[in-house]
């Protein structure tokens, strides 16, 4: 009777920094027997001393497994770890978990593809932490046939594993969107206790109207999203013109009160180019015209 480790998909982890020292662990945790390789060898200690191989070499490590796991500082890194490996690649499903462009994905799929190797790109939206629970949800796409051959592996770094679609291109897209959200979302409520702070109201006292206030703004997202889909802005609420006002105010009020006026500035920037392109009788959503052409160059 083959024991629990025998059963297991065998895997590789190259990159032992925070996340990957946690995806590693995370698999020997579901008992798939785990070999690690990272360019400072003292990073493997702890994962060895619970049962990892450490590897001597990538070309070493990535020939140990079928599935290799790849998380490391950027693109550059794993091309400078994998090009020199030869033919080694072939026949293996290699998961690039580094952070990067949609391009960098893309064109590291097509250099994979040569190789002879299935690839799949993904993007991790968890802490270190967080790895290996339910609350971790780690985004994939490239082969649907390399996701689900691996798929019950790869939910060994967390319940929410999600495969998006054949562009390997689409977790990078998805990581900037869920970034942008998260920077916004704390960006906003640390400029809102810094105002409230100017009236004695601490950020603790705060933090039940901010959840509830989010939960409204989350409430909007639906529609906003069809009338993106339509190409259509009716405002049954509050035109551009209206939100500009209100940041108008905004403005006046933080320069008033001493706190930093830059983030409704900005907000206020905005709403003056939708208006000046006619779009000031819209709702909010007409506001993506803007974010869908490329920044301005200004000398």
């Amino acid at each position: 009777m083959q024991n629990r480790e025998e059963s297991r998909t065998p895997v590789t982890v190259i990159g032992l920094g925070l996340m990957g020292q946690a995806l590693a662990g995370a698999f020997l945790h579901d008992g798939h027997p785990t070999t690690v390789w990272n360019r400072t060898a003292a990073r493997a200690e702890q994962l060895v001393a619970q049962g990892a191989s450490l590897a001597g070499s990538p070309g070493e490590a990535v020939a140990a497994s079928p599935l290799v796991v790849v998380c490391v500082t950027d693109y550059d890194a794993v091309h400078e770890l994998l090009e020199p490996l030869g033919d080694v690649l072939d026949g293996r499903v290699l998961v690039n978990l580094t952070s990067g462009t949609s391009q960098e994905a893309r064109d590291t799929a097509a250099w994979a593809s040569r190789r002879g190797a299935a690839y799949l790109g993904g993007a991790i939206m968890a802490m270190p932490q967080a790895i290996g629970t339910e609350e971790a949800l780690i985004l994939y796409s490239g082969p649907r046939s390399a996701f689900e051959l691996h798929e019950a592996t790869l939910r060994s770094l967390g319940a929410g594993a999600m495969y998006l679609s054949a562009d390997h291109g689409l977790p990078s897209l998805y990581a900037g969107a869920g970034v942008s959200l998260m920077w916004s979302v704390l960006n906003g409520f640390l400029y809102g206790a810094a105002l409230l702070d100017t009236a004695g109201v601490d950020a603790s006292t705060f933090v039940s109207f901010a959840r509830q206030n989010l939960a409204t703004v989350g409430d909007w997202l639906s529609g906003y999203a069809q009338q993106i889909q339509d190409g259509a802005y009716p405002a049954p609420d509050a035109t551009i013109d209206t939100h500009l006002a209100a940041m108008d105010l905004l403005v006046h009020e933080s320069e008033t009160l001493g706190v930093n006026a830059d983030l409704p500035r900005f907000f206020k920037a905005l709403g003056d180019r939708a208006v000046a392109e006619g779009h000031g009788g819209d709702s909010y959503a007409a506001m993506i015209g803007l974010f869908r052409r490329a920044s301005e160059v200004r000398a």
